[in-house]
């Protein structure tokens, strides 16, 4: 399985709909995992799976409030009622 660090400037859509179905409440503690880059930094990252990819997300305030946002975005959309606006 390919592994893919993640900053915040490089999500993708996909990559956001992915981290809101694993952790549609934000995560918390027990899902943030830690491991040094090769520069020896310590990286926090949370993870989301595909069927060929493990992506590692970095953990940010932005990222937080990117799923935040991008999550009522899409339940604004999802309360439309199509059939009221074609009437």
């Amino acid at each position: 399985m390919k592994r893919v660090i993640v900053s915040y400037e490089k999500l993708t859509a996909s990559i956001l709909d992915l981290l809101i179905e694993e952790y549609p409440n934000g995560y918390d503690h027990s899902d943030i995992i830690s491991f040094k880059n090769a520069k020896n930094e310590t990286i926090k990252a949370v993870e989301v799976k595909t069927d060929d990819t493990l992506y590692l997300v970095k953990i940010s305030s932005k990222l937080e409030q990117t799923m935040e946002d991008y999550a009522d975005d899409e339940d604004s959309f999802d309360e439309i009622n199509f059939d009221e606006e074609f009437e």
